[in-house]
């Protein structure tokens, strides 16, 4: 299994009004905890006077890698039901964020439930779901003279280059479908060449 599903590209600010509380729903494709990081401070400079920001992502082909944030909600309030929505929709590498500003009518707690569950669901409605496959780095080592057949080979199984030393040891990163990665690993083994996966 080498496949995913995420969402194509980042959705923002899809409103949902509950007794004049406001949640604002984003969700953003991401690869890594630092990507999170980055779209939760960047949504909390834009949005400073929030009353909360509660979140849900998922990383990882199984979404092995997750977390559910209420952020001063009632405890299971808001990260919880967020949460869930990635799990209906069977995305991963996605962040769903759901800003609330408080509107001085008290929801309790199944009424937080359910707003900060339909936010996520309303505002996952409007992303396009995509299949994408996983990817995985190599780095190779190899001598000048053997530019071209290691090319050859990467063109072969549609690796896309990412640097290009040339020296007299030439240094070349690329990225490549990892379901492609025993028989690149099986044909480069036999050519004695140095790499590494990461």
């Amino acid at each position: 299994m080498f496949e995913f599903q995420t969402i194509e590209k980042p959705i923002e600010n899809i409103l949902l009004k509950e007794k004049g509380s406001k949640f604002i729903g984003f969700a953003y494709p991401v690869n890594s905890e630092s990507d999170i990081k980055d779209s939760l401070n960047e949504l909390k400079s834009i949005h400073p006077k929030a009353t909360h920001h509660c979140y849900a992502f998922r990383l990882g082909i199984n979404g092995e890698n997750y977390r559910a944030n209420d952020d001063g909600e009632p405890s299971g309030s808001a990260g919880l039901p967020i949460y869930n929505q990635l799990l209906a929709h069977q995305i991963t590498n996605i962040l769903v964020v759901v800003i609330r500003y408080y509107g001085g009518t008290k929801l309790g707690v199944g009424g937080l439930v359910k707003a900060y569950k339909e936010s996520a669901k309303y505002t996952l409605d409007q992303a396009n779901i995509i299949t994408k496959e996983l990817e995985s780095k190599i780095e190779l080592k190899f001598k000048f003279s053997q530019q071209n057949l290691i090319f050859t080979l990467l063109n072969k199984y549609d690796a896309k280059i990412i640097s290009f030393e040339a020296e007299d040891i030439c240094t070349i990163k690329a990225s490549f479908k990892t379901s492609k990665k025993e028989s690149i690993s099986d044909e480069l083994s036999e050519m004695l060449l140095e790499f590494n996966f990461s």
